[in-house]
């Protein structure tokens, strides 16, 4: 049912459940899992970490999250396609999932609590806008 199964993640618990839901997903489907994060290179800097780490860049620093979270995929017998894109969280999600056909989103739920909710949040938005199916992943315990 599910051939292309997309999780937008970041460096945060509710990504890890939504990976791991998604990756459990994709196996039960047969399907391909593609894990995607989003940067925004204006926002990185290495002035505050010192000289040894002065080669770091944003790309970088999502390529090393993208393995750790490829590692929960793969203990779930998946193998990933893994995804570094330059620009907002959502819209980065909803453009990937056009790219790749995605028959199914995946996200976890933060940010969609209170002011957040009304205002809007990343899963909010990628639930109005993505091209499928969206599966938004309860975290909360």
């Amino acid at each position: 049912m599910f051939n292309t199964v997309l999780v937008g993640a970041d460096d945060s618990e509710t990504a890890r459940r939504a990976v791991e839901a998604a990756a459990e997903i994709a196996k039960m489907s047969s399907g391909q899992l593609h894990i995607v994060s989003a940067f925004d290179p204006r926002t990185f800097s290495t002035s505050s970490v010192g000289g040894e780490f002065n080669g770091l860049t944003p790309e970088s620093d999502i390529d090393a999250l993208l393995q750790v979270l490829s590692f929960i995929a793969k203990k779930n017998g998946v193998e990933p396609v893994l995804h570094s894109v330059k620009g907002d969280p959502a819209e980065v999600v909803i453009d990937t999932a056009n790219k790749i056909s995605a028959d199914l989103v995946v996200v976890g739920n933060r940010g969609m609590k209170g002011v957040r909710r009304v205002l809007g949040s990343v899963p909010n938005s990628i639930a109005h806008g993505a091209p499928c199916s969206v599966l938004i992943v309860d975290t909360t315990d």
